[in-house]
């Protein structure tokens, strides 16, 4: 059996003791090799979810475990270590710095790490073929299409070799061929390069790219297509 990841064991967040919780008693196990969509409405907790796997926030009761670490326990500059060592994220608005070549914008994770320079290059080279963007490694991110510079996320994203990779609606910005071929893509590298990943979506046809695809709400949540 695939080893547990990420588990979240009966998490609440709530932003004001006179306001409901934003949401209560939320589980979760996910495991080696699993990818897993995550949907809800509008308001109802996906962004503070997110921060929480990041551990970016700490939840008002429970735990979050990473790899059987616990988040919340850590202090803020132990947190932010085991995040760049062990997250990935790729983002909706991209975050792609123009004037930075393509291979200086792969490279940001592995430069905050102090990975030697021997390692840095092979790790970059085999990144960018893996999402076949090889031939625009020297190319600024500021001439790219819109497709070629969410293949730039997803690189820096995994470069690393992040344990978990948090996808927040990463195609959102894009038309319906290059969100396709990036889903497509994100899947991919998930299973052949992280240990498992989380994609946040509104979009069902996203959503229906992963393994299995969970609906949150202030109960917590609950399967739409369990895997």
């Amino acid at each position: 059996m695939s080893s547990s990841i990420l588990r979240l064991e009966n998490i609440g967040k709530r932003y004001s003791p006179d306001r409901p919780a934003l949401f209560e008693g939320l589980n979760l196990d996910l495991r080696q090799g699993e990818y897993v969509a995550v949907m809800g409405e509008s308001g109802v907790g996906k962004s503070t979810l997110l921060n929480l796997l990041a551990g970016l926030d700490r939840p008002d009761t429970g735990r979050v475990l990473l790899d059987g670490v616990e988040l919340s326990a850590l202090d803020d500059d132990a947190a932010t270590l085991l995040r760049r060592r062990a997250i990935g994220f790729v983002f909706q608005a991209f975050h792609v710095l123009p004037y930075l070549s393509v291979s200086q914008n792969v490279a940001l994770p592995l430069d905050l790490l102090s990975t030697p320079s021997p390692e840095r290059a092979q790790r970059i080279r085999r990144m960018l073929e893996s999402v076949g963007i090889e031939a625009l490694a020297a190319r600024q991110a500021r001439h790219l299409s819109g497709g070629e510079v969410q293949r730039v996320a997803i690189a820096r994203a995994l470069v690393h070799g992040p344990r978990l990779l948090l996808a927040d609606e990463p195609t959102g910005n894009l038309d319906a061929r290059s969100a396709a071929q990036t889903l497509a893509l994100l899947r991919s590298q998930i299973k052949d390069n992280a240990g498992a990943g989380i994609l946040i979506t509104h979009s069902r046809t996203a959503a229906d790219t992963a393994d299995r695809i969970l609906v949150l709400d202030s109960a917590g949540l609950s399967p739409l297509r369990p895997g």
